[in-house]
């Protein structure tokens, strides 16, 4: 399961919009990965750079409101992205949690899993359906849901893992190779909101951290390199 914020696709300079050649790049590698690798890929996108239900409930708006509205924003970063898999002859389909059957399929696990299990890469877009939920917890759930082994969780300000602190403001902040889910909530380290990271705590599903701004991490982290940080189970 690739997790992709919306911010991922956005222009550089503004931090919103979607900027096609990052978008395409991105379509690029994540078919060629699973190609070389014969790897089923299922991706969930955010909409943090079209419009976040947060940031709109901060301003006044009803939170469930401004979630739906979010949920709309994870649709179009969705199509987009569909739109460069066909570009580079990848089959794809969106499916998305709020029904819109003209411009994709509804969220249907075994049919998610039959797309997968004949070579498509299936995006899944508009949340889990429900306000109050990050994509976040969505990438978790759906994970669970369609028996993934793994979320790659792809970060996008050039941090390439988890650190003790936020490199940007603390320059002692250290890189943490390895670390468990429990250990991420106690010290309480901005990964995951703390529902996805509880959900795949409780479910021994392991996430891996990676700067997917950085051209061929993607192949990188399916070829198993040690590029970001692992996020797994506590050894008993």
């Amino acid at each position: 399961m690739l997790k992709l914020s919306g911010e991922a696709f956005a222009d550089p300079e503004t931090g919103f919009g979607i900027d096609a050649s990052i978008v395409a790049r991105i379509a690029e590698e994540t078919a060629e990965a699973a190609a070389e690798f014969e790897a089923e890929i299922a991706v969930v996108v955010g909409g943090g750079n079209i419009f976040r239900g947060m940031a709109g409930a901060t301003r006044g708006m009803d939170r469930a409101r401004a979630d739906y509205m979010g949920m709309l924003a994870t649709v179009i970063n969705a199509l987009a992205l569909h739109d460069a898999f066909e570009a580079v002859g990848q089959q794809s389909r969106v499916q998305t949690a709020i029904t819109m059957a003209q411009v994709a399929e509804p969220y249907i696990p075994r049919r998610a899993i039959r797309h997968l299990e004949k070579g498509r890469i299936v995006v899944f877009a508009a949340g889990t359906g429900n306000p109050y939920f990050t994509t976040d917890t969505t990438a978790a759930l759906r994970a669970a849901e369609i028996g993934a082994g793994a979320i790659l969780k792809g970060t996008h300000s050039g941090v390439d893992g988890i650190y003790s602190a936020d490199p940007r403001l603390d320059a002692e902040a250290v890189k943490l190779t390895s670390i468990s889910h429990l250990d991420v909530l106690n010290r309480g380290l901005k990964v995951m909101d703390s529902t996805a990271i509880t959900f795949c705590m409780d479910n021994q599903l392991p996430i891996i951290v990676f700067d997917v701004s950085a051209p061929g991490n993607i192949r990188r982290v399916f070829q198993g390199e040690p590029i970001g940080t692992l996020v797994h189970a506590k050894e008993s």
